[in-house]
């Protein structure tokens, strides 16, 4: 899972390859649709689709002459449950962190808390 991670990540660091994903979530597009917004070649595009696929994150089909890029949106589970495990452990951190500072008074002193009473 981590080198897999590692690939999806690395793809999308490049902000020309989240700008062709952000388009694919839309719908499937031809290589040359993708190219068309940028000023660079169609196989410049063709080299970031590679990246792309070698992560995992588009697929390329041929449908008679007309090759379609997809988006493998199932990928994204793969990243959402890694993100939401993080993300997880910190809100946990930050729940210890605030009932420790509910304890403290403006100085930084340990605020006493009463003391029940023993019957």
């Amino acid at each position: 899972m981590a080198d897999h991670l590692t690939l999806v990540f690395g793809a999308l660091a490049d902000p020309t390859r989240r700008d062709i994903v952000a388009r694919l979530a839309v719908g499937d597009a031809t290589v040359g649709e993708l190219a068309a917004p940028y000023d660079i070649s169609v196989q410049a595009i063709s080299k970031h689709l590679k990246v792309l696929e070698g992560a995992g994150l588009v697929t390329k089909t041929a449908a008679a002459q007309r090759r379609t890029v997809h988006l493998e949106a199932e990928v994204f589970d793969l990243m959402t449950k890694w993100i939401e495990k993080y993300q997880q452990q910190a809100e946990e951190r930050y729940q210890r962190l605030d009932a420790l500072l509910e304890q403290l008074d403006q100085d930084g002193n340990v605020i006493p808390q009463p003391q029940e009473k023993s019957s």
